[in-house]
This record gives C-alpha cells, structure tokens and sequence, in this order.
C-alpha cells in the first residue's frame, strides 16, 4: 500500500536524550508537523553515544545510528534509500554527535545516501586547521544544501572553507512567548521583590559562570535583593568524564563570597515549560560562554525571544546579534565588564525597558513557526511536491478575543498583547467581534460565547441614538464621540445585526434585542454614500430576510445594489473593472455584497457584476500560488501603482471570506483554492514569509510592513483572522 505523506528524515540526537541539539531537533520537526502534515511528516535516525546508551524513543525514531560503528552509517543509509516514501534527509551537524575525526564518520552515510540532503551546521569553526577543513568540505560537497545560523557562518564558509555549495541563513528557531514584564512570573516563582538575573544551559567549564559571580559583591551591595540563578544540570559527557567538579568549584566560590542568598543552582535538565518561566521572570539574562568561536547559542535566542535584556561575553553569535540596543557585549574572562554591564542596565529603566522591547521585536522572525516556513522554502527546491504550504488549518482560538473584552465592550488597540485602555472602543470593532461569536456559537454551540455576544450587543445598544445612528467612538470612560460619525461603522453593525438573526440557535431574546436596533439604524442608510457602507448594509438586510422573509427587505437589497451596480458601470472599464477610480480597504468586500444580493433576489445582473469585478481583484492580488493584498501605505490609484506595504489582515479575511461565497454560489473550484491560498498569508505565505497569525496568544499581529511584522496584535487584525478562519 502507497504511504500517503512524504517523510523528512532528520538526522540528530533526539529526546529522552539530554542535547542542545535534541531539543532543537524535537521543536523543529514538531513546528514543521504542525505548519506541514499531512503533506509531509517528520521522521528521526537518532544518533546515539558509543551504543551503550540505549533511550525509549517515541514512534517518530525509525532509525538508530551508534555515533562509534561506522557500519550502522552505511547500513541505514542502504536502508533509506529503498524507502521511496523518504523525500529527504536533513542533518543536523554537531561536530560531536558523530563518530571519527572531526565526526568524519558522517562522510560514509553521505557517500551512499541517494536522496537528497540539507545540512544544518550548528557549528562552524573559524580558521580550521587541514584536517577540520578537509572534513567539513566534504560534507558540505556531498550535502546539496547547507543552512546556517549567522551572517558571520556564511562568510566563514566561503572564505576559510571555500565552500561552493548552495548556503541559507535560518535562524535558530525560539517558541513563541508572549512579551510581558517581569513581575508577575516571579512573583509565581516565589521570587516577588528580587531582582533576577538568570543563565541557563548544560553545566560545564567554559560558561564562564565564575566571572559572573566574580562580579557580584558589589552589585550586591548596591542592590542587595538581587538573585542571579543558574540553570542546568552538567552536560552528561561532561559529568562522565570530570564529575561536578566546575559546579564543587562554583558554589566554593559564592561560599567564599558571602553570596549564599544572591546565587542559586537548579541542577536539573529543564523542560521548555519550565525555561519560558524562567526567562518570562528574568530582569537580565546573563549568557557568559568564554568560547570566542562559539557560531549559534540557543540560549541566547531564547532570552531575547522572552524580551530580556542581555549581558553576554562577544563570541560570535552574540557579536552578530546583540548591540547597545538589545543589550550588552562585555569582554571574556573579566569580571568588571558584567559588573558595569549590570549595574548600567539595573540602574536605569528606560535603558532596560528599551532593550526589551527591542530584543523581542528583533527576534520575531525567529519564532517557530517562521523557522518551519524557511526550512520547507529549502526542501521545496527537492521536493516532488506543488503544495507549496499546509493543508493544516491552526485550532480555532478565542484566547485573544476574550482578553481585549471587558465587560463594557472590546478595547480597540494593544501594547503588544496587553489590551490598551486609553485606546477605548469602536463599533467597528465590537460589530466584527458580533459576528465571529456568532460564527462560533453556531459552530461549536459553546454557551461561554453568549456572554461575548451579549457583551458587544449591549456595546451597540450603548452607542445608538434616539434617531437611529450608532456612533463608532467611546472612550474608557463610556464618553461616546458624538463629533464624528462614520457611515462604514454604521452599516458594519446593521450586517452584525443582521448576522445574529439569522442564527436561529441563538436565544429568541437576542435576536429579537437585534432586530430592534437594526430597524433603528435602517432608515439612516438612504442618505449614504459610501460603497463599502452601502455594501455591509446589503449583507445585514440579507441576513434580516434569511431570518425574517419579507418583500420590503429584498425591495431595499434592490435598491442599495443598484446602485452599486451604477457606480460601476460608470467606473469600469476593459482594463479596470471596479467600482470606484481606487483600490483601497476591504476591497472584496463590494462584489461580495452583490453575491449576497444575487441570492436574494436571483437578478443575475448583481452576479455578473460580482464576478467581473472579483476577478480582476485576484488577478491583481494573485500570483501564482501567494496573495498579497492592496497596501495601505499608498493603496491603488487607477494609472497609478500599486502599494505593496503595510498589508492589513482586515483584507485578507475579506478576500478569503469573499471567495469562499463565490464557490458555494459558482461551484468554480478556483474560488476555493484561492481562499485557501489568501488565508496561508496568515500563517507565512506572504511578503515577508513570516507568520502573522500567533497560535500561542490566539491574536494576530497587526499587518505586514516592508521588513518587518507589526508586533501589536489588536483588535481589528485579532477578528479579522477570525472571521477568515471561521468561514474555513
């Protein structure tokens, strides 16, 4: 029987076994699964140590490899290439983890392997001598692509190496942690009050953790609350080889110092629960290896990716990634430079606040799932595959959503994730919100959800008038915005109004409490003049008919697409079939109210117009197999150009929901593949190639700029992932 997926063999110490590399292998095959299966699935050759260590490996281990038996190499490799389900082998390079010199002994797994190989070198060693060049160079030439961590590896294994093989930069990927101040985890950790410092990884000599301590007496002195904690059992070959000797040796010191209460060992191999906490409760992050050469430090990614403030020693991947705004580079083997780096850092807030900040923005295209995306960017050029992104879909979360409501309504803006209260409320916003708990309870019938719907109502309740307007803007202090009407919010909540009716599973007071407003509201939409105004009021008047059938209700739907239809035909022309002499937002969001208009009323003039006037909008929004919507900084003035930059999720969820109505109306499967394709730009297919949609908070970051994400995740970006995801 043909195996449905194809297999990526990774090549690597895996867990149980206690390894750097083990865990990076672990979360790399684990985000690449969750962005990837079932088009393709991760599968393991283990490498273990002198084949004495035997280890309960999980199912995802097909192959065992003794790093000392030279044999097993070749064997497995047979082995694999009788397997045509196995499309690709990726190894991760360690010098350490193979056998013979320099872990030569990989060089006769290459030589027979058939299927193509990509190399991770997490080492790369600046001015080898012969023997380290000869070896590398042949695996580099027998691998058929190389990644790398740093800049500085690249031109290290061009220039010592004279590596000719193709080369990628991949950062060393981190989990995705939510940024937030230190105070709450450590009160969590019993260490409320303290000022924490923290270091974490295996335990062996050349951390450089004794100049660190070295440094402390007077930083004690000036801030006697202070805690530095050192995390990491020693490193197992270590331990076998000189048993605790630099551990006996550092806690003498802190002994002899007088530094009992100021330093702390946790001698365990921690779990990544366990580092988050850490981290998330850390004020500074010490990272002191006196390895000058050392390339690639997960623990230093992983401090940065937690927002903290650094203090590290310049070895080579701290050189090419911390600088005066991220942190602090001090020298190697002294023990003033991180006393002063520490007292600057502790001793002015803004500093540390700004370092912070900075650190965790730098570090965003690292996070996992961005790290998946790259590596399969390498595997596609190998692949006989045309998908080029998963068929997987992220579970539906409403984490995000909930946090932004309090019980007056939803707050409109964020500090990365923490909601902003000076921001207040739209309607906008809590209309959208309407119709993606709707959309849930009628999916899920979750009866949590009723208090969120009850909670936007009564915000749209909040805002309307005795003469029907329902006003967009209300500050923290329920101060509604009476200066400034918009007509877009106003026909946004009659479609979340009329949305909420036609959910018949819904309690009858609802819907009946939403009919009373909208009925309200109605009236003031004859004298708009706004297309995407007239458009949301069409889809809530078809929602109110599909409740409520009644010949007034499709007279109205009549009315306001006529002149829809009128604007276009006015407009349009063979080269620009649109409605308006612009691109701007929610663009989809007109042809998808004269879809709606077809199905009410069977005129097939609004479908014609519909269709006419969405396919050109793919033809300018598609290409091939990616989307990219109208940007914001400039948008698409007929003859002009067209923006590219700041791409807002609100136009994306609108296309992806758009043409999944143009299938379910056309049966035209073009329709369907290309809502799947605009709704990837989510999860990484995009500008960028970096995931916008953040699976640990539920929230969705607020657009893509020229080189780089938004990182505040508000509300409007938050709903509008939603509603596309929901509509899925």
């Amino acid at each position: 029987m043909k195996e449905k997926s194809s297999k990526i063999l990774y090549m690597a110490t895996f867990p149980p076994r206690e390894c750097g590399i083990a865990t990076f292998t672990q979360d790399l095959t684990k985000a690449f699964d969750n962005k990837f299966a079932p088009l393709t699935k991760s599968k393991i050759i283990a490498m273990n140590n002198n084949g004495t260590n035997i280890y309960n490996y999980s199912d995802d281990v097909i192959y065992e490899i003794s790093d000392t038996d030279i044999a097993e190499y070749i064997n497995t490799a047979k082995e694999i290439n009788k397997k045509d389900s196995i499309k690709l082998v990726c190894i991760q390079h360690e010098f350490g983890i193979f056998g013979g010199e320099y872990g030569s002994y990989l060089i006769a797994f290459l030589e027979v392997i058939n299927k193509p190989v990509v190399i991770t070198f997490h080492s790369v060693l600046p001015k080898p001598d012969e023997k380290l060049k000869r070896v590398v160079r042949a695996i580099a030439e027998k691998s058929h692509h190389i990644v790398v961590m740093t800049e500085k590896a690249i031109s290290i294994l061009r220039k010592d190496y004279d590596i000719k093989t193709d080369i990628r930069l991949v950062p060393h990927g981190i989990p995705s942690i939510d940024f937030e101040t230190s105070e709450r985890e450590k009160a969590k950790l019993g260490y409320k009050d303290r000022i924490l410092l923290s270091s974490f990884g295996m335990m062996s000599s050349g951390k450089g953790y004794e100049f660190v301590i070295d440094a402390l007496p007077d930083v004690v002195r000036k801030y006697p609350s202070l805690l530095y904690i050192i995390v990491g059992e020693t490193h197992p070959v270590i331990r076998k080889r000189e048993g605790e000797q630099y551990r006996n040796m550092l806690e003498k010191k802190v002994k002899d110092l007088g530094l009992e209460k100021n330093v702390k060992f946790y001698n365990k191999y921690v779990k990544l629960s366990e580092i988050i906490s850490y981290l998330t409760a850390t004020d500074i992050f010490i990272c002191s290896n006196q390895a000058p050469k050392q390339i690639t430090s997960g623990t230093l990614v992983y401090a940065m990716g937690a927002g903290r403030a650094v203090v590290s020693t310049p070895f080579l991947h701290a050189s090419d990634i911390v600088n005066h705004e991220r942190g602090i580079l001090t020298e190697f083997e002294d023990s003033e430079s991180f006393k002063k780096a520490i007292l600057k850092v502790l001793s002015n807030k803004k500093l540390k606040e700004k370092m912070e900040k900075n650190a965790y923005s730098y570090t965003r295209h690292m996070t996992w799932p961005n790290v998946a995306l790259s590596y399969m960017d390498i595997f596609n050029t190998y692949l006989d595959t045309h998908e080029k992104y998963d068929t997987n879909f992220p579970k539906i979360k409403l984490t995000h959503l909930a946090k932004m409501t309090d019980e007056f309504g939803m707050l409109q803006f964020v500090t990365h994730t923490t909601p902003d209260t000076d921001s207040g409320y739209t309607l906008d916003d809590n209309a959208r919100a309407m119709i993606a708990a709707c959309m849930h309870y009628e999916k899920f019938k979750d009866e949590s959800r009723l208090k969120l719907i009850k909670t936007y109502m009564g915000f749209i309740k909040f805002v309307q008038q005795e003469d029907g307007r329902l006003y967009n803007f209300v500050d923290y202090d329920r101060k509604i915005n009476k200066d400034h009407w918009t007509d877009d919010a106003h026909g946004r909540a009659l479609w979340a109004l009329g949305f909420l009716m036609s959910v018949r599973s819904l309690p009858l007071n609802l819907r009946e409490k939403a009919e009373e407003i909208f009925k309200a509201a109605l009236d003031l939409v004859d004298d708009m003049q706004s297309p995407r105004a007239v458009a949301f009021t069409i889809m809530g008047l078809y929602y109110y008919n599909k409740a409520k059938p009644n010949r007034k209700l499709v007279s109205k739907i009549k009315s306001y697409s006529d002149f829809l239809v009128k604007i276009y035909k006015e407009t349009s022309c063979s080269e620009w079939k649109w409605f308006e002499a612009s691109l701007t937002y929610s663009n989809s969001r007109l042809p998808e109210s004269l879809l709606f208009a077809y199905m009410a009323t069977k005129d097939k003039r609004y479908l014609d117009v519909a269709l006419s006037a969405l396919d050109f909008l793919i033809s300018i929004t598609f290409s091939e197999d990616s989307f990219a919507p109208i940007g914001h900084d400039g948008w698409y003035i007929r003859h002009g150009h067209r923006a590219h930059f700041d791409q807002q999720p609100v136009d994306t969820a609108s296309m992806v929901q758009t043409l999944i109505l143009a299938n379910e109306i056309t049966g035209d499967k073009k329709y369907l593949k290309n809502a799947k394709i605009a709704f990837q730009w989510f999860l990484g297919n995009n500008a960028l190639n970096q995931v916008v949609y953040d699976d640990s908070t539920g929230g969705c970051y607020d657009g893509l700029g020229k080189s780089s994400v938004n990182l505040n995740q508000g509300a409007e970006s938050t709903i509008s992932y939603l509603l596309a995801r929901l509509s899925l």
